[in-house]
């Protein structure tokens, strides 16, 4: 398989001289973002804006650079993502945005807008054939992202708890799921009620559209025969009784993730970004954030998303682990993100992802001072 080119710089720069975006901007440059045909086309650039106490999360400018860029080549950028499938601060578009603007995102910061890719409740997605699928024939995937005429992902890089690492594939693969896409890939489908937070108030009952919930003396029931598995009663409930049947096992959702990301991506352009800064041992989803496990390390981009989270595993394991960190407790074998979460199988997104098509695994590193 032919190695892709994945294009480096460290974080540094020059006393009086410009600064990060600067360099962002000449390293998406490099890669040939100013390749890609932009002339009156959406561009949705995907990026996670960090969960209410989270402070981990990319900051805003670094999504100003390639909004900016893109109105540079003639297009129309806008910054998106999907709704949590988790009951947290960003589990329907109006409190994902809310959270967004107290993180700091919003049209001067940005240069451009912010729309929500799965509509008000998570359930406004369209149904995409996954190509060479295994486990997803079709993707659910949010309505906005699939009306784009280019995808770029932004991505902070990160250790995680289930899948080992949050890189490109993530970003794009859950990050784009619809509410019942993200059920897809993280479990059986359906939500489960917690009997304890249940107050049996019903609103639940009538966002569902398909007739799945009913009332039983005072707490909500599911028919998991008629739940059609789109998540909206997650979005609604007032008591957040509602949530995922999570099923935790990280080779399975790697590899579903793989395929949801393909969905996204195909047949058309897309070029991806990753920083390697505030490297988190868990995701950004998080409603907090542990010390850095390992020093600020720099910027990728490219157009292989695989390539690149390759590149950024391999980046990550070359570099000193800090002290005092999450990883004071974990063994150290040399990969440090298996090593983060024991029961995590990073390597599995990358296996399916090539196994697939969605890119490779060979790459050529080229550094950009």
């Amino acid at each position: 398989m032919e190695r892709s080119k994945v294009f480096f710089t460290d974080f540094r720069t020059v006393f009086h001289g410009n600064g990060l975006g600067d360099k962002l901007h000449r390293l998406m440059t490099a890669a040939g973002f100013g390749n890609i045909d932009f002339k009156d086309k959406f561009a949705a650039i995907k990026m996670h804006f960090g969960e209410a106490g989270n402070l981990a999360y990319l900051r805003p400018q670094y999504a100003k650079v390639v909004a900016d860029y893109v109105r540079e080549l003639g297009g129309k950028p806008f910054l998106t993502d999907c709704n949590t499938l988790y009951a947290g601060s960003r589990k329907n578009a109006l409190e994902h945005l809310e959270t967004a603007a107290a993180n700091g995102f919003n049209q001067i910061t940005t240069g451009c807008q912010i729309i929500i890719g799965d509509g008000l409740k998570g359930n406004d997605d369209v149904e995409v054939p996954v190509p060479n699928f295994v486990h997803c024939p079709t993707a659910k995937i949010g309505r906005a992202v699939m009306d784009a005429d280019a995808i770029i992902s932004l991505s902070h890089f990160k250790g995680h708890e289930i899948m080992g690492v949050g890189g490109a594939i993530k970003n794009v693969g859950m990050g784009c799921g619809s509410r019942a896409g993200k059920m897809e890939m993280h479990s059986d489908g359906k939500p489960v009620l917690d009997p304890e937070k249940c107050v049996g108030c019903g609103i639940c009952q009538k966002h569902c559209a398909h007739g799945a919930l009913t009332r039983v003396g005072r707490k909500m029931t599911i028919d998991r025969a008629k739940c059609a598995g789109c998540g909206s009663c997650i979005a609604v409930c007032p008591r957040d009784a509602l949530e995922s049947s999570w099923n935790h096992g990280s080779r399975m959702l790697n590899e579903k993730t793989a395929e949801y990301a393909a969905a996204v991506l195909a047949g058309r352009p897309h070029f991806h970004i990753i920083l390697m800064c505030d490297i988190s041992p868990n995701c950004d989803c998080h409603g907090e954030n542990d010390a850095p496990i390992l020093p600020d390390i720099g910027m990728l981009a490219g157009f292989d998303p695989v390539a690149l989270d390759v590149a950024a595993c391999d980046l990550c394991n070359r570099a000193p682990r800090l002290e005092h960190t999450w990883m004071d407790n974990c063994p150290n074998t040399g990969d440090l993100f298996n090593d983060a979460h024991g029961d995590t199988v990073w390597r599995s997104s990358i296996d399916h992802a090539v196994r697939i098509g969605l890119g490779s695994d060979r790459y050529e590193l080229v550094t950009m001072k």
